[in-house]
């Protein structure tokens, strides 16, 4: 079976006190079962998050694919893996369009994730022009096989995907669930074309666009989405753990 993952990605928000009330919230927790649930919180905070979670893991936002260097405010692999972090996010859409980040960056992003024994959350996804146009399968069938194309199989089977329509990101808007499923089957199929069936059938896709309390449990309930990516909704503690509830009342099935 695979992984169910509620991820909440803080972006650039939160505070020390901000930290402590989430994951003392998230630590008193308890759902009807078990939910992989991860937070991503600023790097600044991801000491003191690793130090309080009991409940929930932790991961990083971003890093750097050199080991070190002269690369001023980045963060390397094995950084992130000393202070204890699990996951991260490669490939958002907000740094790929902020600043400036291509597929083949992402892809070596991603390989030096794995090879810190950290599980790259690697995200892709379609602009409204790309939807509208009816490239969006080919924009994630390029950020897909890009993304993985450094990888051996072995490797790929320790990635997470995300699939985030950019339209839907911080709009309020969200692909419907049948719209989403559509995206998931794809990327699954695409996975299965680059590393085999049994690689594809056990990867943990995830919806990232706008998922809330209110459409979470149908989302996670299409077959081939296997939990979210949740950005607002992660910030306000009711609404998480709702979406973590969510997410346990699917693994009841």
């Amino acid at each position: 079976m695979r992984d169910l993952i509620v991820a909440g990605n803080w972006k650039m928000n939160g505070s020390q006190q901000f930290v402590g009330e989430m994951l003392l919230a998230l630590n008193k927790a308890s759902f009807s079962e078990p939910v992989n649930a991860v937070v991503f919180p600023p790097s600044v905070y991801l000491h003191e998050a690793i130090q309080q979670a009991k409940a929930v893991k932790v991961g990083a936002q971003n890093l750097f694919y050199e080991k070190s260097g002269a690369f001023t405010g980045e963060l390397s692999a094995s950084m992130i893996s000393d202070v204890g972090c699990e996951y991260v996010i490669l490939g958002h859409s907000e740094r790929r369009a902020i600043f400036g980040e291509d597929d083949l960056l992402v892809a070596k992003k991603v390989v030096a994730a794995l090879e810190n024994h950290i599980t790259p959350i690697l995200c892709v996804g379609e602009t409204l022009e790309d939807r509208d146009g009816g490239k969006y399968a080919d924009v994630i069938a390029t950020q897909v096989k890009v993304g993985l194309s450094l990888l051996s199989t072995e490797q790929t089977s320790n990635v997470v995907i995300a699939y985030e329509p950019v339209w839907a990101i911080g709009t309020g808007q969200t692909a419907s669930p049948l719209q989403a499923q559509e995206v998931h089957e794809l990327i699954r199929n695409l996975v299965a074309e680059l590393a085999g069936i049994e690689v594809s059938h056990n990867m943990s896709i995830l919806y990232g666009g706008s998922v809330n309390a209110a459409n979470a449990q149908e989302l996670f309930s299409q077959p081939d989405i296997d939990g979210g990516l949740v950005g607002g909704a992660s910030l306000k503690v009711d609404e998480f753990l709702a979406i973590c509830s969510a997410a346990a009342e699917v693994l009841k099935r």
